[in-house]
């Protein structure tokens, strides 16, 4: 994982819509970047509901919510209609932002070992420097935890 104060790493990658968005677009502004591994799955379904969910508060409060995964536009378009999330979904097949941001790990199911997104959330200053990191983070509660964070800083 990367290091709290360290500048975030930039990167361009498509949207949900077959947008380029790069992480630079958003200067002046605070980001929730979360890294999760799949579309439709049940505990990225619900961690992206959730999101949504709080999604006014953190628009409130003039934050952006990125989500990215090595699905594809395809995949995230669907995924973003499904649940009607508001907020930008980054297809990273080529695992540009994934490893960029020591994601990447390998992962141990049922004795099987493989490599996967370990779900992970960073929160980025307006200045483009990484805040705080949040690593392993719980699908049901990552949302929660940084509105919680996010009021305990004002």
């Amino acid at each position: 994982m990367l290091a709290v104060g360290t500048k975030a790493p930039d990167f361009s990658l498509l949207d949900q819509d077959g947008n380029t968005v790069s992480l630079s677009d958003f200067s002046g502004k605070k980001i929730v970047l979360y890294f999760y591994s799949r579309d439709n799955t049940p505990g990225c379904t619900r961690q992206a509901c959730a999101f949504a969910a709080n999604f006014e508060q953190f628009k409130s409060r003039n934050v952006v919510v990125i989500g990215v995964s090595k699905d594809s536009v395809a995949s995230h378009l669907k995924f973003a209609q499904k649940y009607e999330l508001p907020f930008v979904l980054l297809a990273d097949p080529e695992l540009q932002a994934i490893q960029a941001y020591d994601v990447w790990k390998e992962k141990k199911l049922y004795g099987k070992v493989s490599m996967g997104v370990v779900r992970s959330t960073y929160i980025i200053s307006q200045q483009g420097i990484i805040e705080k990191v949040m690593p392993k983070v719980k699908p049901d509660t990552n949302a929660a935890e940084i509105l919680q964070y996010l009021a305990g800083e004002q």
